[in-house]
């Protein structure tokens, strides 16, 4: 059995023994639980340490590469122009989705209270972007931002400095993108060391969640996944349509070139190992020249995941809405540009990392036994650093958590 079921059958299993222990033998439940909290800490920490120089040298390495394609020819520079268009409205689409079905189907409210969430009424609606909100974007302190987690400036900086890189002398350039992959590579080869612990871990979080919280953590479980399977599932099917008006080709004729490949892709969770059924698919029932498909496809398994931007802003908005955290119009645009980047920077890094640490985090907050407030990013300090301002402290908070926290609609 591969590792994603065995995670899967854990969180099923730990959810499950964690109910059912409580109820009939509390005392025994109370025993085990702060070894299991330990545990389950610890496993998702691990996970977690990764992530902010992955994102980043992963960001560097990848602007280096696609500078390079860029400059291979026009057919590379238009698919990288596509590229970003159909992240960017992925993460749109997926915002305005997300945020209408937790209007028609808000998260439970018992979940909300048994995973620790300030209620709504607790929150300042009248929180709006401002220039100085807009302004604290700006990475003054780059490895601040990276010690405190804040995503949104270092990718900034990842940014300007990859293409700033692209401007310095070959004999130079040469020299840091492949540092960068090769912190890359060691990152990643930590990462699959902690996955291989992912059944222990996945179960111990389960276990308390469902110890603390009962059938509730259960629910909201189920009510998250089915929110933002939704997301990236209307975001799929959306890309038919978009191939006949933008490629001029019958949906029905490339779904049915797709779906060997597709089937490949949801059997190995892989966009590499798709790649080959992805070539013949060109070569024969959707006839695409040879020295486009050269180039292309190599970058599309790369660069292009078009649901990892859907599912980033669908956990965001979920996030925002369990904690009672309005979001307005203009921090969905900006969180949806920051969506596509981070999709990105997801390259190469396993789907099950950004998964498992996304279902792990709101069974952390349960974990904890507190507030979960103080399980988003920098919990309160931001509050009293910025003197309570709404404006610069709530809509940065949700951006940073993308990844992190599982939400609530316009306001």
């Amino acid at each position: 059995m591969s590792l994603a079921p065995r995670i899967l059958l854990a969180l099923v299993a730990g959810l499950g023994l964690g109910i059912a222990l409580t109820g009939g033998w509390p005392d025994g439940a109370a025993a085990v639980l702060p070894v299991l909290r330990l545990v389950g800490t610890a496993w998702l920490d691990g996970l977690r340490m990764t992530v902010v120089p992955l994102v980043f040298s992963l960001i560097v390495s990848g602007i280096a590469s696609a500078a390079g394609a860029a400059r291979a020819g026009g057919v590379a520079a238009r698919a990288l122009a596509c590229f970003a268009a159909g992240l960017f409205a992925s993460a749109a689409v997926s915002a305005c989705l997300t945020a209408a079905l937790l209007r028609v189907w808000p998260a439970p409210e018992g979940a909300v209270r048994a995973l620790g969430a300030a209620p709504a009424a607790g929150v300042d609606a009248a929180a709006r972007p401002t220039l100085d909100w807009l302004l604290s974007f700006v990475p003054v302190n780059p490895l601040k931002s990276a010690v405190e987690g804040e995503m949104v400036p270092l990718v900034l900086f990842a940014l300007l400095f990859g293409f700033a890189l692209t401007r310095v002398a070959e004999e130079r350039r040469a020299i840091l993108p492949a540092f960068f992959q090769a912190v890359t590579d060691a990152l990643l080869v930590i990462v699959q060391w902690v996955l291989r612990l992912g059944p222990v871990g996945v179960f111990a979080l389960a276990f308390v969640a469902g110890s603390r919280a009962g059938l509730s953590a259960a629910g909201a479980l189920a009510h998250y996944i089915a929110i933002v399977v939704a997301a990236c599932l209307v975001v799929t099917l959306l890309a038919y349509p978009a191939v006949g008006l933008f490629g001029r080709l019958s949906p029905l004729r490339f779904a049915r070139a797709a779906g060997p490949a597709q089937a490949i892709a949801l059997s190995t969770q892989s966009s590499i190992a798709s790649l080959p059924a992805m070539i013949a698919a060109v070569e024969g029932g959707l006839a695409v020249p040879s020295d486009v498909r050269n180039i292309v496809l190599p970058m599309a398994v790369s660069l292009f995941r078009l649901t990892s931007a859907s599912a980033n802003v669908a956990v965001a908005l979920y996030a925002a809405a369990l904690h009672g955290m309005p979001i307005g119009p203009g921090t969905i645009l900006i969180g949806a540009a920051v969506a596509a980047v981070v999709s990105l920077a997801a390259v190469g890094l396993p789907s099950q990392v950004s998964f498992f640490t996304t279902i792990g985090r709101p069974f952390a907050a349960v974990a904890g036994g507190g507030n979960a407030a103080r399980h988003l990013p920098h919990g309160g300090q931001r509050h009293r650093r910025h003197g309570g301002d709404p404006d610069r402290r709530r809509p940065r908070a949700w951006l940073t958590g993308s990844k992190r926290l599982p939400g609530v609609p316009f306001k």
